[in-house]
């Protein structure tokens, strides 16, 4: 790759890695998004990744059909949401806490049940060759996008609207700022936090599916690297928007490609560094974007962080 582009390989390599690492907490910020705009947060999205991982690794290993994993690991997310959701629905509980037990919950059942697929090899998800006309193999190997990462586009795309210009959206708005508003409105806040923690489990499902069925296209135990937990810290960042998610986590996939781009230039030293990245860059936005006055600029009224 040196030989070829040099230096100009770098800038290449990030774009192929940003679209390829963003991928999964694309997902992932979009589902704690809805979750959080309905006045409740979810610590066990990491959870759901992995268990959404295995179980879309699974299903694609016995049917051989991709888009079954996809399907049966976003049911999975679902029902890991729907459960956090409706623990969360009783008097006295803490959201938090239950996030964090359903984190271990998700991940613990992953392990057990995911042993028998870690050697069975699953087939992959398509990938549409946006480099089709490029006749460097670097090239086409970056514009090479999975079709996970268009959806989750598009799912932005989606959200961002229905938020702002559709009658669900502003119920959810509703019920996430202020839930005796949403009483004095016949609405029902526990059942729509509780619908909307499943849905936003449905789409960490299908970010574990996207890391087993893709990128790095395996099943193993540590397939998620944290990024569970980083994409919850990514919605604070976005600012509970769905279009800002999206930019958010292109900047944070591109802080995990910076590694492989300099070693793929024999740039080696400092190796392990160049990996932190993300997780620097985690905290860096969360300190540069916090004030005693506009740290949750933006966040609903009911979340509990706020209170």
């Amino acid at each position: 790759m040196e030989g070829d582009l040099g230096w100009w390989a770098v800038p290449l390599a990030v774009l192929g890695g940003a679209i390829r690492v963003s991928t999964p907490i694309l997902f992932v910020s979009l589902g704690e998004t809805l979750t959080e705009r309905s006045g409740r947060i979810n610590l066990g999205l990491e959870g759901t990744l992995v268990f959404g991982a295995m179980a879309g690794y699974a299903t694609a290993v016995m049917t051989g059909n991709p888009w079954a994993g996809v399907l049966v690991a976003a049911l999975a997310g679902a029902v890991f949401g729907l459960v956090h959701g409706l623990i969360c629905s009783m008097a006295k509980v803490n959201d938090i806490a239950i996030g964090i037990a359903m984190m271990l919950l998700g991940t613990g059942l992953a392990f057990y049940f995911g042993k028998p697929f870690i050697q069975p090899a699953a087939p992959d998800l398509p990938s549409i060759p946006f480099g089709w006309w490029s006749d460097v193999p670097q090239v086409q190997a970056a514009l090479n996008v999975n079709v996970l990462f268009l959806a989750g586009i598009a799912a932005a795309l989606v959200l961002h609207w229905g938020l702002r210009a559709t009658k669900p959206g502003l119920i959810l708005r509703v019920v996430g700022d202020s839930t005796d508003a949403a009483r004095a409105m016949g609405l029902r806040p526990a059942v729509i936090r509780t619908m909307a923690t499943a849905l936003g489990g449905a789409f960490a499902g299908v970010g574990g599916a996207y890391l087993s069925l893709f990128y790095p296209g395996s099943w193993n135990e540590g397939i998620s690297s944290g990024q569970g937990l980083m994409a919850v810290a990514l919605v604070i960042f976005a600012r509970w928007q769905p279009l800002n998610c999206f930019w958010a986590a292109l900047l944070f996939g591109g802080a995990g490609a910076l590694g492989p781009a300099l070693q793929s230039v024999g740039v080696t030293q400092g190796y392990y560094l160049f990996y932190a990245a993300p997780y620097v860059l985690t905290l860096g936005v969360l300190i540069a974007t916090s004030s005693p006055n506009r740290a949750l600029a933006g966040a609903p009224g009911e979340l509990s962080i706020t209170k």
